[in-house]
């Protein structure tokens, strides 16, 4: 997992390799941009200011037996009242941008119908401070949090209208903030936000729906994601650019010959049919529907693919290695051996090479121009030495191997503008609660001081240096 052995199956030959080391040896872009991310119910608390209303994480939090620690959002990093100190956290990296996502139940406490008066005013305070310290937002419109009234009132994102309510939300947003934000992302993870939350009950709302069932919400949220596009284009402003965030799902040719290459490619495409693809194509492929197959019209498979600005990446570790087959697939999943590694969270299995592997992917399948990484990161342990450092070397040692890997990416062309960290702080990590910490700065959530780790220096460094340190 060193940085020597991440690089050893660059090339296909000793020219190439040659050449992309020359090349990765200056660096990323000079326009490349380097930011930090965050969501609003894993960050903000205040749950009850301004006119919020209840999201479905509200509840779910609040459902004993759902989180891990027994801890929720109620809280969380307080950056509602602390944004001011948080900004300055991301200047101090040297950061230039900030993706950060807005709760809906904020500005619809209903999730539709009258807006909350008050429901923008926080992230008009966000806006006018990050402006006033040269950092550039990109908001995500939903991450996650839907309001609890919609999953009351239509059973969530098993409905249209839940589509149709997102369009609109994204449409009074756009015209209120379009002036200081030029991007924004849709939906994130709609492949998490389906599978852990209608399919295994572990995400809110805590659904365990059949697969035709899955698939239906799976094509709703696709849905909602191209109507916000449609609307986010006829009430923004000109110039206003869109795109959604989606953690792909990753496919990484196992040994890095052209046959697998091509079966890795063949993959990724099969395995995002539902979300990336049908967005990207305008279609679903035939494997996806030979079998429970959703319920749509070809107007939905229009507005599904209008056309955007950007594709979002979160990326994390390889899904699945492949190795190229004679079947009708034309490839095959290799098995992870249980000797497999894994940082802090078991779930996060590291494989730097998927952070070449996956844009240059989604670059090429799909021919797409602009690719920004989303996010990318890692839960540590975290504790203070006794000198009261945080010496996340664990996480500095991801990265490292990681922006290697995206280095070698755009070094070789792939079309990467920009990377947002996971994340700015420690926050309240979904169902583990706040047992996974992810930040580049230590929150003590007693007190909500926050504290530097040595991750924040490394990539501090890599920031103003433009390279991987």
């Amino acid at each position: 997992m060193s940085t020597l052995s991440s690089r050893s199956g660059l090339a296909q030959s000793g020219q190439e390799s040659g050449s992309q080391n020359r090349s990765a040896a200056k660096g990323f872009p000079n326009d490349f941009l380097w930011g930090t991310a965050t969501s609003s119910y894993q960050v903000e608390g205040a749950v009850n200011e301004d006119g919020r209303g209840p999201s479905i994480w509200d509840r779910f939090a609040h459902t004993p037996g759902m989180i891990s620690d027994r801890s929720t959002g109620d809280i969380a990093a307080d950056h509602f009242h602390r944004y001011k100190e948080d900004v300055q956290l991301m200047k101090a990296l040297g950061a230039k941008a900030y993706r950060f996502s807005i709760a809906w139940p904020r500005v619809f406490p209903e999730g539709s119908g009258s807006p909350n008066p008050k429901g923008l005013d926080f992230y008009n305070r966000l806006l006018d401070e990050l402006a006033a310290n040269g950092i550039e937002p990109f908001v995500t419109l939903y991450h996650w949090d839907l309001p609890q009234a919609l999953q009351d009132r239509h059973g969530g994102w098993t409905s249209r209208e839940t589509s149709k309510a997102f369009a609109d939300y994204a449409a009074y947003v756009a015209a209120r903030l379009g002036d200081r934000v030029k991007h924004y992302f849709t939906i994130n993870e709609c492949s998490r936000l389906v599978h852990l939350g209608h399919g295994i009950g572990a995400d809110a709302p805590g659904l365990k729906l059949s697969p035709s069932e899955i698939k239906q919400v799976r094509h709703h949220v696709a849905l909602g994601h191209g109507l916000a596009v449609q609307a986010i284009r006829a009430h923004g402003r000109a110039g206003t650019r869109v795109g959604p965030a989606e953690n792909a799902v990753s496919c990484i040719p196992a040994v890095e010959t052209p046959a697998n290459v091509r079966a890795a490619e063949k993959a990724m495409r099969e395995l995002n049919a539902g979300y990336l693809t049908v967005m990207l194509e305008g279609k679903y492929t035939d494997a996806y529907l030979a079998q429970d197959a959703p319920k749509y019209t070809t107007g939905d498979l229009r507005i599904i693919s209008s056309p955007i600005d950007f594709v979002g990446i979160n990326v994390y570790m390889p899904d699945h290695y492949v190795v190229a087959a004679d079947n009708e697939r034309g490839f095959t999943l290799a098995p992870f051996p249980a000797s497999f590694p894994h940082m802090k969270a078991t779930w996060l299995r590291p494989g730097p090479e998927t952070m070449y592997w996956v844009p240059r992917h989604v670059a090429k399948i799909w021919n797409v121009k602009s690719i920004y990484i989303t996010e990318n990161g890692t839960s540590g342990s975290d504790q203070p030495a006794a000198d009261g450092t945080i010496y996340d070397v664990d996480r500095i040692m991801y990265l490292r191997n990681y922006l290697t890997q995206l280095q070698r990416a755009t070094s070789a062309g792939v079309p990467v503008h920009g990377y947002f960290l996971w994340s700015l702080m420690d926050n309240f990590e979904w169902s583990d609660g706040y047992e996974q910490r992810f930040g580049l700065y230590h929150v003590d959530f007693a007190t909500q001081r926050r504290t530097p780790k040595l991750s924040a220096s490394f990539y501090r460094e890599t920031i103003a240096r433009n390279a991987v340190m």
